[in-house]
């Protein structure tokens, strides 16, 4: 695939709190670090642009258990568990988007209460490719509201893994942006392999 420089690359929450060992971890999250770290090298050398997503939570973020929330205390500002995962190899010129920086808000996309949307019309960017954790929340929402911003879309269909805490909910959230207008491309068709 011809990727340019209206092209961007966003890379969802390959944080270490997703990944194993942390505290809202998903399967496969390392090898999405390696195989996204493949994907941003190759994508920047090819004068694609290259955007990381990082949940940036307070403490006290509603979306916490101990808050009253859903999920485990996770991407604490200023932690280790938000730190990008080790293998997440970005390159010169990345641009880092946090998120979740409002208690209230759970910010599960790229462009919720974010410079991300800024970011890409500023840089004429058409099309995104997205990958990254967790499947079923912040790639699925990143896709649909870069759909319903006009960008088209892709995602990396070997470069994402879930949550599922359902039976077949990273199937259910790939059937649901494919069917929102989502293409499917793998991590070799973008590379060109």
């Amino acid at each position: 695939m011809n990727i340019g420089s209206n092209d961007a690359l966003i890379v969802v929450d390959v944080q270490n709190d997703f990944c194993p060992g942390g505290t809202a971890a998903v399967e496969d999250g390392d090898a999405v670090a390696r195989k996204m770290s493949d994907v941003a090298l190759n994508f920047r050398s090819r004068d694609g642009r290259v955007f990381a997503t990082q949940d940036w939570h307070p403490t006290d973020h509603r979306s916490f258990a101990d808050n009253g929330g859903i999920w485990p205390t996770h991407c604490v500002r200023g932690s280790q568990g938000a730190e990008f995962h080790k293998d997440l190899k970005l390159p010169i010129g990345s641009s880092i988007v946090r998120k979740g920086e409002d208690v209230e808000g759970d910010a599960y996309s790229g462009f919720d209460g974010t410079s991300l949307e800024s970011h890409l019309e500023r840089l004429s960017v058409r099309r995104v490719f997205v990958g990254g954790l967790s499947t079923e929340y912040a790639v699925q929402h990143t896709v649909y509201d870069a759909l319903q911003k006009g960008y088209s879309a892709f995602v990396i269909t070997d470069a994402i893994s879930a949550v599922n805490a359902n039976p077949d909910d990273d199937q259910r959230a790939l059937d649901s942006m494919l069917a929102s207008g989502a293409k499917p491309i793998t991590t070799d068709e973008l590379i060109g392999q």
